[in-house]
């Protein structure tokens, strides 16, 4: 992998010789553009698959080509062309992942218009404020879940003039929206395309926002492409895989690296029907490239340890062997780890328990990055130990997004990995990160005062988090922003404390308090079944789910898991929440992180009373 210029405070630098690419592979200098890397594919591959969908008529997968979709982006193109739209002007998609949302996304592209990705599971309000915000004129919705979330709500959004449902939307009343077959056969031919540059505006991402309003990220093609281009040397893509897409597209984590990152190398990316069929579709599929949250692993994670608690001790001990020799063999590889005798029982720890694991995931993955939050070392031990081929990187929407990766060569797991070629990163004042390169975007939509926030005058990006670096790689240590510090001056990074308690199943989400307080206190919400378990253990009734005896006993189950945190780390008083906080109470970001600030707004009476105990 190629590092990229990392500048630690020393100023010594770090850079590697790129790993051989790809001989297929688009350049950006080749592609300029978005439309024009997909056009380079289709010119490239024509006849070689490019997407994988699932027949519900049939209940197979079937292929399209790139030729084949090619053909379909221009009936999109034809039927936006209709809408009387000019580069520049915002177009908006509330779609799952499908091959509809490529062909919006290429063909409104193609004509220089600026591509809005919007949640599928937002919530309404949140989706009017976008709109309106980046005055999108043009709507793309998946059907009647996303039109339920409207209804009501899209009569003052005075910019949009056209909202198109893919699946039918029946008894959908409204004299804006039309079904996807009239609009795509009511198209027109294109006479003229316009002229489009590197650095011209291709997308604006509104992100997620654990604080306030969504911004608004403009990425230029030259943002994208640059970023893509850099994640193709990393030495982790290649175009003979195919790739599961369950993130979604709205998460530009996704979109690079599971969508475009592909079209670059020219290799299949298949969609899955939803994130419910997901474990079907790992075992149908049987993808070879995976692109994840650490969420995904967490919940994976929680169900083994559930399925172990409740089966033979030999069963655990099995596990446990085969994670500990696993995990030897791993380090042991990487020049970090000394040989055992205990690495010649891998084929058959490996045939009775990392197979059965590994088979749960489709089988046949040699590569599964994983990135958005931190991912717990502990489950990341477990999984690479029995032979999950996991690599945690590093970014943000504001960097297209990708900074870092760890890779095949190169993986520390409780790190997120080198900097990506053509990626600099140092470490600026109050041990922030600071990250400069093709990939940083061009600013926020209409927020200048943010721009300059957060982008200095040399260019360099300012990430909000605090880290190190050591031999190259990047050690996230906390955030600026989310550090409690308690009234006897003790300093302390929440989410550390909050992924080791999340470590016990029985606790599904968990946000830590104690901001100018004497001690720390917590707010929880319990796994029902594992509550239902705890209170059989112990005779609780329902009623007294939130009593001092069910507190206690569950503070004794987060005071062991914290046992390797200081004495002042230690939460003494637990608030237990009935209601799992979620995208649509907006308590969740769209990806999957707990809105801080929000939660404890929202529970101040609650937080109040644990402190007046």
């Amino acid at each position: 992998m190629v590092s990229g210029l990392t500048r630690t405070p020393t100023g010594r630098n770090w850079l590697e010789t790129p790993e051989p690419m790809n001989q297929d592979i688009i350049t950006p200098q080749e592609a300029g553009t978005l439309p024009g890397l997909f056009q380079k594919r289709v010119q490239r591959t024509p006849d070689k698959p490019a997407y994988r969908s699932f027949d519900t008529l049939n209940g197979i997968w079937a292929d399209n080509t790139w030729q084949e979709m090619a053909t379909q982006v221009a009936q999109w193109e034809r039927a936006l062309h209709t809408e009387n739209l000019r580069p520049g002007d915002r177009v908006a998609i509330m779609a799952r992942n499908s091959r509809f949302w490529v062909m919006l996304d290429q063909a409104a592209m193609a004509l220089g218009l600026v591509v809005v990705p919007i949640y599928t599971e937002d919530r309404g309000d949140n989706v009017v404020y976008i709109l309106e915000h980046c005055g999108a004129k043009l709507l793309v919705i998946g059907g009647p879940l996303q039109w339920e979330r409207l209804t009501g709500k899209l009569k003052n959004v005075r910019s949009l003039k056209r909202i198109v449902s893919i699946a039918e939307c029946p008894g959908c009343d409204n004299k804006k929206l039309i079904h996807l077959g009239p609009w795509l056969k009511a198209g027109t031919d294109v006479h003229k395309y316009p002229i489009l540059s590197p650095g011209d505006l291709a997308s604006i991402v509104y992100t997620s926002g654990t604080t306030g309003r969504p911004k608004g990220v403009m990425l230029s093609h030259r943002n994208i492409l640059s970023n893509v281009y850099s994640c193709s040397q990393s030495g982790l893509a290649d175009n003979k895989e195919s790739y599961l897409s369950f993130l979604p597209l709205s998460h530009t984590f996704e979109r690079t690296v599971g969508y475009y990152l592909p079209i670059m190398l020219g290799a299949v990316v298949a969609h899955t029907r939803s994130i419910q069929d997901l474990p079907e579709d790992l075992l149908m599929v049987k993808p070879e490239g995976l692109i994840s949250v650490p969420r995904i692993f967490e919940r994976v994670y929680a169900r083994i340890k559930e399925n172990l608690a409740n089966g033979p001790v030999a069963a655990r001990y099995l596990f446990s062997l085969a994670v500990k020799v696993g995990w030897g063999r791993f380090e042991y590889s990487h020049g970090r780890g000394s040989w055992s005798p205990l690495f010649l029982f891998w084929p058959i720890l490996k045939r009775l328990v990392a197979d059965k694991v590994l088979a749960r995931l489709g089988g046949n993955l040699k590569v599964t990055i994983t990135g958005g939050a931190a991912l717990s070392p502990d489950i990341s031990r477990v999984f690479i130990g029995l032979g999950v081929p996991l690599y945690q990187g590093y970014g943000l929407t504001e960097t297209s997004p990708v900074v870092s990766v760890n890779t095949v060569k190169h993986n520390i797991p409780s790190s997120i990995g080198r900097p990506l070629h053509g990626v600099e990163v140092k470490i600026g004042g109050s041990d922030e990160l600071l990250v400069k390169g093709d990939s940083v975007m061009m600013g926020y939509w209409q927020d200048e005062e943010a721009t300059r926030r957060v982008i200095n005058d040399d260019g360099w990006l300012h990430t909000g988090d605090k880290a190190r670096i050591e031999d190259g790689f990047i050690f996230i240590t906390g955030r600026l922003k989310d550090i409690i510090v308690m009234a006897n001056g003790e300093k302390l990074a929440p989410v550390d404390m909050e992924h080791a308690i999340l470590e016990d199943s029985l606790f599904e989400q968990v946000l830590v308090v104690g901001e100018a307080r004497p001690h720390l206190a917590a707010l929880a919400v319990l796994n029902h079944k594992e509550w239902e378990k705890l209170a059989a253990e112990n005779n609780f009734k329902d009623g007294e789910k939130h009593s001092e005896q069910v507190e206690q006993a569950i503070l004794e189950r987060i005071s062991s898991t914290l046992h390797e945190f200081p004495g002042y780390a230690q939460i003494y008083q637990l608030g237990i929440i009935d209601d799992p906080w979620t995208v649509e109470n907006d308590l969740l970001t769209t990806t999957l992180k707990i809105k801080r600030n929000k939660i404890q707004d929202t529970y101040q009476e609650l937080i109040e009373s644990l402190y007046n105990k």
